[in-house]
């Protein structure tokens, strides 16, 4: 088994202000780096980031670059070039994380990978949303390549059953979108 995971980190941090949300320092170091950690530490097969930003390009050097085009800004479109560039190294299973969440660890990956089957897809939920990370497998992919708008793959995790999804504490599923998350974040000591 291929195993490729994509960090989804082109987005345009809007609600964050006029600053890339992923070079804010969050623990004493960038955000985006909470996230490619943990998938460094998980090790799959082949590590992929979806940026447009040179300078988070710079920040991830482990990774190889998929770079959607200048004028997609929607999530889909990142999501589409990490697929894209996953399945020219063979993948069998994509599992996706996003850059703005910095309490995902490599054991939630390895959770998230494991409950994947060859054809159903798996994702994190707090019991209240499903979510990335989440794991699909090679049937998936033409799926997650036609999608579209700023939603990413969520369309296709809404009615998985629960074998499918690992259960986290839901401080770990926070997502960094604006400074005061930013702020929040930096106060919850013990965290990542």
């Amino acid at each position: 088994m291929t195993v490729a995971g994509v960090l989804l980190a082109a987005g345009a941090s809007h609600r964050f202000g006029a600053d890339n949300k992923l070079l804010a320092m969050l623990h004493g170091r960038p955000l985006v780096r909470h996230a490619a950690e943990a998938m460094c530490e998980f090790r799959p097969s082949v590590l992929i980031a979806s940026t447009k930003s040179p300078e988070i390009a710079k920040l991830l050097p482990e990774f190889q670059i998929a770079t959607p085009p200048e004028e997609a800004p929607e999530q889909s479109d990142s999501l589409r070039a990490g697929v894209c560039l996953a399945e020219s190294h063979g993948a069998t299973r994509i599992f996706i994380a996003l850059a703005d969440m910095p309490f995902v660890t490599a054991d939630l990956l390895n959770e998230v990978v494991d409950k994947c089957t060859d054809s159903r897809p798996s994702a994190a939920t707090d019991g209240q949303r499903t979510m990335p990370p989440a794991c699909f497998p090679q049937p998936y992919f033409n799926a997650l390549k036609t999608l579209s708008g700023d939603r990413g793959a969520g369309a296709l995790l809404k009615e998985l059953p629960q074998a499918a999804l690992v259960q986290v504490a839901d401080d770990m599923l926070i997502d960094i979108d604006t400074p005061n998350s930013l702020s929040a974040a930096q106060s919850d000591a013990g965290l990542r």
